[in-house]
């Protein structure tokens, strides 16, 4: 008998309760939707310009190809260190690390040359010009596969946060 009086309280409530409950989930979806606008789905796409990438050989034929191989393979010990204990040239595909930096970090070291104590690769500031140094880089990233490069732009020059799909 109690519940015959409460009945008409609690029948409403129950009907909020179960509106306000499977309400919850329109707020999760707009949730999984701005996320999915800041880390878009969407296809990274190169749009390299073939004379820039055609530019950026050339130069690199001319400067950088002595160490790190004409089409950017280096040697095929890379990863051992040599008798002085510094390390070969890497090659500059995505078989290595090169993929691992950003365009402005890349731009440093052939500025400046490579990390102290880690290699020998001389600095370039004062030789190569920026555009020339732009030429190159856009010529290393179309080494890289469509995987290794829509890998980089999105967690490395794009610094958007690492997510499991």
């Amino acid at each position: 008998m109690q519940l015959d009086k409460k009945f008409p309280i609690l029948l409403p409530l129950s009907i909020i309760g179960v509106v306000l409950i499977s309400g919850c989930t329109d707020p999760v979806s707009t949730i999984t939707k701005i996320l999915q606008q800041i880390q878009p789905d969407q296809e990274i796409v190169r749009n390299f310009d073939a004379a820039q990438i055609e530019r950026g050989y050339a130069t690199y034929l001319k400067n950088c190809s002595v160490c790190h191989g004409p089409n950017g393979e280096a040697t095929p010990d890379w990863r051992k260190p040599l008798e002085n204990g510094r390390y070969p040239p890497p090659p500059l595909d995505d078989s290595a690390h090169a993929w691992h930096h950003s365009t402005e970090e890349l731009k440093r070291f052939i500025l400046n040359g490579g990390p102290p104590g880690e290699g020998r690769m001389p600095g370039w500031e004062g030789v190569l010009t920026e555009q020339e140094i732009d030429d190159i880089l856009v010529w290393i990233k179309s080494l890289w596969s469509d995987e290794v490069y829509e890998a980089w732009y999105r967690r490395i020059e794009n610094k958007e946060p690492y997510t499991s799909k």
